[in-house]
């Protein structure tokens, strides 16, 4: 099994779980500012509403932690939405 496909599972284990203190501590062991964090979302966001190749040769040259961290949020915006 690939690295990519190790995440997905472990991605798709956390969002069956509504704990989100296991991802939160893995997101806080990353190397990334905040700044860093928030430019890749805001990016994502932009990105995500252009043109799917264009999105998708964005997202597929970010580095692991960064589509840790991507995952992380959809991941606790599915949570929250689920609250709501």
């Amino acid at each position: 099994m690939d690295k990519q496909a190790e995440l997905d599972n472990s991605i798709l284990a956390k969002l069956q779980s509504s704990d989100d203190s296991a991802l939160q501590q893995e997101l806080d062991s990353l190397s990334c500012t905040h700044s860093d964090i928030v430019t890749l979302l805001a990016q994502y966001q932009t990105l995500s509403e252009q043109e799917d190749e264009l999105f998708d040769a964005w997202y597929d040259s970010l580095c692991e932690d960064q589509l840790k961290v991507l995952k992380a949020f959809e991941i606790i915006r599915a949570h929250i939405e689920q609250q709501i």
